[in-house]
This record gives C-alpha cells, structure tokens and sequence, in this order.
C-alpha cells in the first residue's frame, strides 16, 4: 500500500446506533485502509449509564459486580460496532483487554471470551490496570480488518 493508493487515503470515522455512547469526543471506531479501530469499549448499555452487573453505592462506586455478565455485554457491544462499521466478529484481528482486577476476573473472562472467540483466535494482550473511566471491570480496544482484505 502507497500514499497514493485510494485505500491509505480511506479514513473515516463510525458511530454505531447500538453501542453505548462514548463517554468522551471520540468515534466508536475509525477505519484507516482496510483497518478498522475501536476506541475503548466497555459493557454499558446504549441510552442510560446503566452497566450490567454492576450494582453502585450512592456515591457511584462499586459495591458489587459480575465480571461475566460485563464480559457478555462488552462482546456483544464490540459486535454492533464492527458490524455496524461493515466488518464482522470473524475480522476482529487483535484484541486489548483492560481488567481492573485480574487476579479475581482473568479465570472467568478467558473462559466467556474462549466462547465468544471459538472461531477466531484474534492476537490478544490482557492487562491489569487500577481504573477506568467509569465504574467497569473490563474494557476492549479492537482491531478489525473491513473491506476487500482477502481471508
């Protein structure tokens, strides 16, 4: 691929109508030649700020959470977005996983994601981290293939 090749010059951004929206001034994805990004994903649900399996003190922190259902949902909210943005599951190429608690979550999210990706084996990093955003266990950041990319 060449800087004067059509599919270098292909940048666009995606917003899917199905995905939680950002919770900052970014797009759900961006496609850069046949490469598709997501930015940060996590497993809240489209229109509220509530997040599966997550239950809140009043002030807005943890008190309990189900690392397995905000693993279901984070998958299914990184479908609609790649499926929205016209690639598909079977395309996703590389997957960053943020835990914040990898000792207590890693066992149960390798065992739903070994479910969710039976039939694609993308490259994949997990990594602990203190905190995200917004009161969640579990983040992805993707990339997918789109396009005529040859499989």
């Amino acid at each position: 691929m060449t800087p004067n090749d059509n599919r270098y010059k292909m940048n666009k951004e995606f917003h899917s109508d199905k995905a939680p929206e950002p919770v900052g001034l970014y797009p759900h994805a961006r496609r850069v030649g046949d490469l598709l990004f997501l930015s940060g994903v996590g497993p809240r649900k489209r229109g509220t700020d509530s997040i599966p399996g997550v239950e809140l003190d009043e002030n807005g922190e943890i008190v309990f959470y189900d690392i397995e259902e905000q693993c279901r949902s984070v998958f299914d909210n990184v479908r609609s977005i790649v499926e929205s943005a016209g690639s598909s599951w079977a395309r996703i190429v590389d997957v960053t996983v943020f835990l914040t608690n990898i000792k207590a979550d890693f066992e149960t999210y390798n065992k739903v994601y070994a479910e969710y990706f039976a039939d694609n084996r993308p490259c994949r990093t997990t990594v602990e981290i203190s905190r995200l955003p917004t009161p969640i266990a579990i983040e992805l950041k993707v990339i997918a293939t789109i396009g005529d990319v040859q499989e």
